[in-house]
């Protein structure tokens, strides 16, 4: 749900997105709110009550809009996310949770935001891609799009790599490399050239938790203290069974 549909155009016919609705795993259709305003002028925002910047969009036509996409699909247990600087930050987590739901709307606001009480009526969940402020929701909802997409079995022609990157187990993803072997006197680590799973899976263990050491501590910190309570746990469930 959107004012600026052309936005989407270029991301829906590129790249890995763009062929997965060409080969039908996944659909998006995009509605214009514009569309759905009883103004004869197209208007759809107005100024806010108690005064402030800026317009608001109006409560009417995102909620015509909202009801003509679920009688389309008949599904009115449809999650709608309502893309806003507001909402929880959208994790891996999130786009994993999301991609199992089916239909999703996503609601792109503009101007100064949406009335507040169209929200409370069709709104389920508030997600926010960062702490910043951008001028609409249309550049999120493509990076939600994207993440979410990519989780879709079919979407992606190697499905583990779906599986095995950053952020899946709560770590960056490790260092890789590609041909030639040599590039700028600078080499492939030689682990990688072994051939031997074992040692390689745990190289690649290793550069995982170093690098999110380095660069995301939080990140860092979280893993451990999740795997000290696994292991605290792994403990007490031996010492139970002994």
């Amino acid at each position: 749900m959107t004012l600026f549909p052309e936005m989407f155009e270029p991301v829906l016919s590129s790249s890995i997105i763009g062929k997965a609705i060409e080969n039908g795993i996944i659909n998006v259709k995009l509605f214009n709110i514009r569309d759905y305003t009883n103004d004869k002028h197209k208007k759809v925002d107005d100024y806010t009550y108690g005064g402030g910047a800026g317009m608001l969009m109006q409560a009417q036509p995102i909620y015509d809009c909202h009801r003509a996409i679920l009688d389309e699909i008949g599904d009115t247990s449809i999650r709608t996310v309502y893309v806003t600087p507001q909402g929880s930050l959208f994790k891996q987590k999130t786009a994993e949770s999301l991609a199992q739901t089916g239909n999703i709307i996503l609601l792109c606001g503009h101007y100064e935001g949406i009335d507040e009480r169209v929200l409370e009526e069709i709104v389920t969940d508030n997600i926010s891609i960062g702490d910043y402020v951008l001028t609409g929701g249309e550049l999120p909802a493509m990076v939600m799009m994207d993440c979410i997409s990519r989780l879709v079995p079919g979407v992606l022609s190697n499905e583990e790599s779906a599986q095995t990157e950053s952020f899946d187990d709560g770590l960056l993803e490790y260092p890789q490399y590609t041909r030639p072997e040599v590039w700028k006197s600078k080499s492939v680590p030689e682990v990688l050239l072994s051939g031997h799973h074992a040692n390689i899976a745990k190289w690649r263990e290793e550069m995982s938790l170093l690098r999110t050491k380095e660069r995301r501590p939080d990140l860092y910190e979280n893993y451990c203290a999740k795997n000290a309570r696994n292991e605290g746990e792994k403990a007490q469930n031996i010492d139970k069974n002994t």
